[in-house]
């Protein structure tokens, strides 16, 4: 593994630059979208106990609810990221924040099953596009020695937002219904496009590829070190990027050149991994209220969940920049299977609950975010979205699985604590792909 990172690092100047204040500002945007694109994912699992309660549903009935969201994020990360590395990673993350921020609003005027499944649908693939293309992006403005902990500081948005989300969700739901929550989370990316429209950059090695490079490079390098030099950047990336790499299907090339064994195992990893989170964050609220606890603890499980993986995510990152990113990550998930447990048979004892959560999200959540800098680092520029939005593509098939299969399993009079007892087995599926990582 660490030869195929090696050939898709190759430095240039930007990644031997400083870091100052425009990459931290593209970090900071990215992180803001990302904070969205969770508020948003999230919302469904915040809402689903109090639409099953005013519409007269079986909790059962919402696994393909989540399924359906999760099956747009599926599409919009297989379809909208190729499209990326050939218009630009700025048109799609622009384009994808105004349909989830659209189909948000939307949501919130569902009138039955039907609607709220379309809705969530058409919200899933603009959450799905935009999350790889914030992934490539903060890495290639990244330096070489911050790139990792750059990538999951920046995805530390997206559980931060579910985490939000949890926290202002029950009192907005008692106050003004469960359509409140879709209003805000709709509204926030709408206000936020203009300021991506003037503030965030196009991807400078794109831009090197295109038309007028010199020119559109230039205030982008120079406010990046101005001792930069436009036409050496342009010269590098140009020879980087073959014309057969260029002219092929992208797809293929996550295969070649000794890529094949390592693109199999983080698809396995990126699957099991998904499938774990999602089953975890869209069913433990409905899981929980059905155990017993008030919907306020249910809701505030799950927000504990992110935060646990915002806290795994700096720490992880660090780690993965220092040490072997296959045993860190690998020993993450084996930590996580643990505490799926210690959830499990927490009871009503609350703090056990709460810590277990904690716990568990450190693992599963800030292991899945460590993950997608892994495979940021893995693949070439030419290739670097295509190689993240399909291993994210392949996990969001997971994260489709996971929530339908609990449904399923739920309404043929699965206990809650069996439900939650199943996601050990994929947690340590995921710990193994990555280990076998460590003999590429």
């Amino acid at each position: 593994m660490a030869a195929v990172i090696a050939e898709a690092q190759r430095a240039s100047a930007i990644d031997g630059a400083r870091f100052g204040p425009f990459q931290l500002g593209i970090a900071a945007l990215c992180a803001l979208i990302a904070g969205l694109d969770g508020f948003d994912t999230q919302a469904i699992a915040y809402v689903a106990p109090s639409i099953a309660e005013v519409w007269g549903l079986d909790k059962a009935a919402f696994g393909p609810i989540f399924g359906a969201g999760l099956l747009g994020l599926t599409i919009g990360a297989f379809l909208l990221s190729p499209i990326a590395d050939r218009v630009g990673r700025k048109a799609v993350i622009l384009f994808c924040t105004a349909v989830f921020g659209l189909f948000a609003l939307l949501t919130a005027r569902a009138a039955n099953m039907e609607q709220l499944l379309a809705y969530r649908l058409l919200t899933g693939i603009g959450l799905g596009g935009a999350m790889p293309n914030l992934i490539a992006i903060t890495n290639e403005y990244a330096p070489s020695r911050l790139k990792a902990t750059l990538v999951t500081v920046m995805f530390c948005g997206f559980p931060l937002g579910s985490t939000i989300g949890g926290m202002i969700s029950a009192p907005l739901i008692a106050r003004f219904g469960w359509e409140a929550v879709f209003v805000l989370g709709g509204i926030l990316p709408v206000v936020l496009l203009p300021v991506l429209w003037f503030a965030m950059p196009e991807s400078a090695r794109f831009l090197a590829m295109g038309k007028n490079a010199e020119a559109r490079l230039t205030p982008i390098l120079k406010r990046i070190d101005p001792s930069l030099t436009p036409s050496s950047f342009i010269a590098q990336m140009r020879g980087e990027a073959s014309d057969a790499t260029r002219q092929r299907f992208p797809v293929i090339e996550l295969f070649h050149d000794g890529r094949g064994r390592t693109t199999v195992l983080l698809w396995l990893a990126f699957f099991m991994n998904l499938l774990v989170m999602y089953f975890l964050v869209n069913w433990l609220p409905s899981l929980l209220r059905g155990s017993g606890l008030p919907l306020s603890i249910a809701i505030i499980s799950t927000a504990v969940l992110n935060l646990g993986g915002v806290v795994g995510a700096i720490v992880l990152g660090r780690l993965i920049d220092k040490r072997e990113p296959a045993l860190i990550l690998g020993l993450a998930y084996v930590a996580s299977a643990l505490f799926i447990v210690l959830v499990a048979y927490a009871g009503t004892n609350v703090v056990l609950l709460l810590a277990g959560a904690a716990l568990a999200g450190f693992g599963v959540v800030g292991g899945q975010i460590g993950l997608n800098a892994v495979a940021a680092s893995t693949y070439p520029t030419a290739v670097r979205a295509t190689g993240v939005g399909w291993a994210l593509g392949v996990g969001r098939i997971g994260s489709i699985v996971g929530p339908v299969a609990g449904g399923a399993l739920l309404a043929l009079g699965w206990t809650s604590q069996q439900l939650i007892l199943t996601a050990v087995i994929p947690a340590l599926i995921a710990a193994g792909a990555v280990f076998l990582l460590r003999k590429i």
